[in-house]
């Protein structure tokens, strides 16, 4: 916590404010508005509530496709099946580990010989940095599709000194309890898109028609943000910049103190972008290490420090097997590649240095020994 959310969660109950809807949503929009540069936005109960009203808006139903970053959390694509249409996988690129234009590029090019062309494109700002913007939105507008940007890892970030989450016809956020800043439990949509967003305050608000009495035309949601929680977002917002140089210190002192070690290389930051560095990221070469990264991660549990695999690729996920897919190259699976080797460090904005080099320590000498094992094999 910043240490100023008390004053706003008591403002919240000064004025008997506590239901969702309230002055401290308001004014949490008006500032994530301000923040971004964007017209507008509806704070909402999560990133997921986020990203399933731009589906609603942009009237994906039963039948349709949706192409989707493939290696992200699977809240980027069940809404996807929460409106019963079909989602299409896409692989990531080494630059940025985020979507492969090259994968999106064919995969638009085959929909559109088959006549079936996605409704949306979803485009997942992994881990704080942003995609390849200028090559996926050329793609998208050559070929009509709409491009929601889910930034909920991103907040903080730039592409070419715009905010992460301004390029899509809807951008996402997340503040769940894990993210860069947070409301708890939260999200939010943006656009530019003023009678978009309207609609979306009426479909998040159960879609209550304006009658004098409880009337409803179409389905709606319970999806509006609690006025007490947007009272913690409210604080949150204001210590985000400190909390990205924080996030981004963290990174340097990982990258000054591993990078240098064979087999170990970081997550890249493409050129003309900031990332918030959500979490430190890297992944490890199994033979120039002597270590695997499954295994680097169970002794880093056994030292306590918890650590954890980069994301499963959506494609690889039981829920959904048999789902088109379309990798980086005919015989480059960049994704599976990142899961198989990839792992995320302990990366919050509270992290000590004493805590930084103990995982730094420990890191460091399992790779050591692993190599000495290997040298004399």
């Amino acid at each position: 916590m910043s240490g100023n959310e008390q004053k706003y969660i008591k403002e919240a109950f000064d004025t008997n404010w506590v239901a969702p809807l309230g002055p401290n949503v308001d004014e949490f929009e008006k500032e994530i508005v301000a923040y971004l540069g964007a017209s507008e936005a509806i704070a909402v109960s999560s990133g997921t509530a986020a990203i399933h009203l731009a589906l609603s808006l942009l009237g994906i139903s039963k039948g349709d496709k949706v192409f989707c970053s493939s290696l992200t959390f699977v809240a980027s694509a069940n809404p996807i099946i929460y409106q019963g249409a079909e989602p299409v996988f896409i692989d990531s690129e080494p630059e940025t580990w985020n979507m492969s234009p090259q994968a999106l590029e064919r995969a638009l090019r085959d929909a559109f010989l088959e006549n079936e062309l996605p409704k949306a494109v979803i485009v997942v700002n992994l881990y704080g940095q942003v995609a390849k913007m200028d090559e996926i939105l050329t793609l998208c507008t050559e070929y009509g599709v709409p491009m929601i940007e889910d930034a909920a890892e991103s907040m903080g970030s730039t592409y070419k000194g715009r905010p992460s989450g301004t390029f899509g016809q809807f951008g996402i956020f997340s503040f769940n309890g894990n993210k860069i800043i947070t409301t708890s439990g939260g999200g939010a949509l943006i656009s530019e898109n003023a009678e978009a967003i309207k609609r979306a305050r009426f479909l998040a608000t159960q879609a209550r028609d304006p009658a004098p009495h409880y009337q409803h035309s179409v389905t709606g949601f319970n999806y509006r943000m609690s006025n007490i929680l947007a009272g913690v977002g409210r604080a949150q917002l204001q210590v985000l910049e400190e909390r990205v140089v924080a996030r981004r210190q963290i990174f340097e002192r990982y990258f000054q103190e591993l990078a240098n070690i064979p087999g170990i290389t970081f997550m890249p930051e493409l050129k003309d972008t900031r990332s918030n560095r959500w979490l430190s990221t890297l992944t490890i070469n199994e033979k120039k290490t002597g270590i695997s990264s499954k295994r680097l991660l169970e002794i880093l549990n056994e030292n306590n420090i918890e650590a954890r695999h980069v994301w499963k690729p959506l494609h690889l996920q039981p829920i959904f097997q048999n789902t088109r897919y379309y990798s980086h190259t005919e015989n480059e699976h960049i994704a599976e590649k990142l899961f198989e080797t990839g792992m995320c460090l302990p990366s919050g904005s509270s992290l000590s240095e004493n805590e930084q080099n103990k995982v730094i320590s420990c890191l460091k000498n399992t790779i050591y020994q692993s190599m000495l094992k290997q040298d004399v094999k």
